[in-house]
């Protein structure tokens, strides 16, 4: 039976199972389990090969297949949409690692070209100087100051505060660049009518500072005209600019502390008054150091970073105090300072020191520094200290003088200008007015620049010749009518102001009163090549008129030479030439580069006629047509002098002590009403020179002393005998001709 089931399975193994479908199947169990060979035939059947497995699909593409397709019309385009979005996400990410990648690129090049931070505190492309008065105390500075460097933490912390809080008050907190403040910037430009790009940029401080490094840029003469050019080429704005400022600011954060930066900062801002840097403006406006600011003073520093030249409190102190209150309330409400003591310096502003208010320097300055060489002063890179002759008391005293004149005895609304030079007897300048509006700086100097006819001012030189050739003060000269032929001009005939003549009249009375027609047959007998040869050796220098009316004054001169040429007559005949400068240094060096140009030089005439010449010029004052210009106690000689039409009015006059020049008259040679030299002139010398002695000594004027008068002796009765004789010798040299 066993042997026929199994012929059967061999022959059809489905009828068996068919057959026996309720037999207990065998257990399934793998052949190799047990490591034991089954019994099954070793020609076992291959297996048909598997079909691999089905790829996983992303769940996002899962759900695209679960969702249900839209068809139709809509579907079409939802189709299309889903794409361009997957497209745009696409180039997105991968545009956005590829900026990202090339920004941090040019981010690590900035960083690599960074120089030392030290470097970069004084990035000035000019020097400044530094002009000392004759006690060396500072009345003036030009150039682009620089005070020295100063670290953000070791400054005034006030300071360091009100910066932050004015200037950035996310400052410790962003990477260089702050997103909220770029938008709120656009923002307020595009709602004021400006570009997105115009007005307020939303810079921090970090991109300030960068901008005033010009990122990275120095100034090259042979790429920029000029400074000016290279300024406003490192302040334009466009989209490229930002971005790359932006870029060399996160360069910054990278390579510097957010200390180094302030303190870059701190050092290269310009705050107005030709100060650059944070100890430049707290010398220049309080007189001491930026780490002893206070509170109201580090807020007026830190007011002057939005606009320095118009908010300078040297140029409108009530300007610069209101925003400093401004500065005062946003450092309170970032919580820099409390409330009260905010309120205390809002009522207590910053004002100037007493030095500040007149550190233009004026006239005198500019003048000084046209004096030296332009390396050193005007186009100097180097930090340079001047020496003057300057003196600050006198110089107050002129100003003074010439103010008080003008306000009490001209008519209110007069246009016209006076000018005074204030000298010593070597030509040591000591003050110089150039003009009524004395604090100024850059203005025309009507001391220096202007160039008027002396008119009798001039004068002295004629006799100064004729006392050289040996003339005396009491010799006679016929003042009448006088008429000359002047080659190509005709018959000239010069006349005196009062219209009268005199007779003979002595070479002191002539001077004393200012005659014409002496002055001028003077100049002719003594040779006018003589006179102007005289006048030029006494320092006028400009061009003297080749004619019979140079005696009067026809040529023209500045109010310098004219004063400096006076101080030769006072010091004893000796030319000088007028000085400011007493020596010039670098900054540091203790040698100094130059001394002074002037001074004393050789002489002109002797000492004798010089000081017959100062007694004759003194009966100008005493007794002639100076006497306005008395000064009680005071020796004073002088001279006045009026132009034609009277569109010039002089008066130059000295004590033992100083030389005073002063001239009067319109910019636009208006002639003036009823003004001569002996007028205000004289008045305004008189002013000026009654508060420049104020508490000195009276001198007497180093003048010829002349020899007293013989006094008339009473006849004495003589002997006949003595006549006879007398007789006797009278015509014994008339026989033999002897006189």
């Amino acid at each position: 039976m066993i042997t026929s089931v199994k012929v059967a399975a061999k022959q059809d193994p489905g009828q068996i199972c068919m057959s026996d479908s309720k037999k207990r199947k065998p257990p399934l169990v793998a052949e190799k389990r047990y490591g034991g060979r089954t019994k099954t035939n070793a020609k076992a059947k291959v297996k048909p090969k598997a079909k691999p497995a089905p790829k996983k699909r992303s769940r996002g593409a899962a759900r695209r297949k679960a969702a249900p397709q839209r068809k139709g019309i809509l579907g079409f385009f939802g189709r299309i949409l889903r794409w361009m979005l997957r497209l745009i996400w696409s180039i997105t990410w991968r545009g956005t690692m590829v900026v990202g990648l090339i920004i941090g690129l040019a981010v690590g090049y900035q960083y690599l070209q960074l120089p030392d931070v030290n470097t970069l505190l004084d990035g000035r492309a000019r020097g400044s100087v530094k002009l000392l008065d004759r006690n060396d105390e500072v009345f003036a500075w030009r150039g682009d100051q620089f005070g020295g460097a100063v670290m953000a933490d070791s400054t005034s912390p006030h300071l360091r505060n009100a910066v932050v809080a004015t200037e950035d008050k996310r400052f410790y907190g962003h990477l260089g660049v702050s997103p909220r403040g770029v938008a709120s910037a656009v923002r307020i430009n595009l709602r004021e009518g400006r570009g997105p790009l115009s007005g307020h940029g939303g810079s921090t401080i970090t991109q300030q500072t960068s901008k005033l490094l010009c990122l990275g840029r120095e100034y090259d003469p042979a790429d920029w005209k000029n400074e000016a050019a290279y300024v406003a080429d490192c302040r334009r704005s466009s989209m490229a600019r930002k971005i790359h400022e932006a870029i060399y600011a996160v360069a910054m954060e990278v390579k510097y502390t957010k200390s180094e930066i302030l303190s870059i900062y701190l050092n290269r801002a310009y705050m107005g008054g030709g100060a650059y840097g944070a100890e430049a403006a707290a010398q220049r406006y309080f007189g001491k150091k930026a780490v002893q600011l206070n509170p109201a003073e580090s807020a007026m520093i830190a007011g002057l970073l939005t606009a320095p030249s118009r908010l300078a409190p040297t140029s409108n102190l009530k300007r610069s105090q209101d925003r400093s209150a401004t500065v005062l309330r946003l450092m309170q409400e970032q919580g820099y300072l409390p409330e009260r003591e905010a309120k205390h310096w809002q009522n207590n502003p910053a004002t100037l020191s007493e030095t500040a208010q007149v550190k233009s320097g004026g006239y005198f300055a500019d003048w000084v520094m046209s004096t030296g060489p332009e390396f050193f002063t005007k186009n100097t890179t180097e930090d340079v200290i001047i020496s003057t002759t300057l003196d600050q008391r006198i110089q107050a005293a002129a100003e003074d003088g010439l103010k008080w004149v003008f306000e009490n005895k001209v008519r209110e609304g007069s246009k016209a200008e006076s000018a005074i030079v204030v000298m010593s007897a070597d030509g040591a300048v000591r003050a110089m007015v150039g003009g009524r509006k004395s604090k100024v700086s850059g203005a025309f100097n009507r001391a220096v620049q202007a160039k008027r006819q002396t008119g009798s001012a001039f004068k002295p030189f004629v006799y100064a010749t004729a006392l050289e050739l040996g003339y005396s003060h009491v010799d006679s000269i016929l003042d009448a009518p006088y008429c000359l032929n002047i080659p190509g001009s005709g018959e000239w005939c010069p006349r005196n102001y009062t219209n009268k003549h005199y007779g003979n009249v002595s070479l002191e009375w002539s001077l004393m009163n200012s005659l014409n027609i002496p002055a001028v047959k003077i100049s002719e007998a003594v040779g006018r090549d003589n006179v102007r040869k005289v006048a030029a050796d006494f320092g006028i220098d400009s061009d003297l008129a080749d004619s019979p009316a140079l005696a009067l004054g026809a040529s023209e001169s500045s109010l310098l030479e004219m004063t400096g040429a006076y101080a030769g007559i006072l010091n004893g005949g000796s030319s000088v030439t007028p000085y400011g400068l007493r020596e010039l240094r670098l900054q540091g060096d203790s040698e100094p580069m130059m001394g002074s140009g002037g001074g004393i030089g050789e002489r002109v005439i002797s000492e004798a006629a010089a000081r017959e010449l100062i007694y004759m010029m003194e009966k100008v004052v005493s007794e002639g047509t100076g006497a306005r210009a008395k000064l009680s106690g005071w020796q004073v000689a002088g001279k006045t002098g009026t132009t034609s039409a009277s569109k010039d009015a002089w008066f130059i006059g000295f004590t033992a002590d100083y030389v005073v020049g002063v001239w009067m008259g319109y910019d636009d040679n208006t002639p003036l009403t009823g003004v001569t030299g002996g007028g205000l002139p004289a008045e305004i010398w008189k002013e000026a020179m009654s508060r420049i002695t104020d508490g000195m000594s009276p001198r007497p004027l180093p003048a010829f002393t002349p020899k007293p008068k013989p006094q008339p002796v009473a006849p004495q009765p003589q002997r006949r005998q003595d006549n006879r004789e007398n007789v006797l010798e009278q015509l014994l040299k008339g026989i033999l001709g002897v006189n």
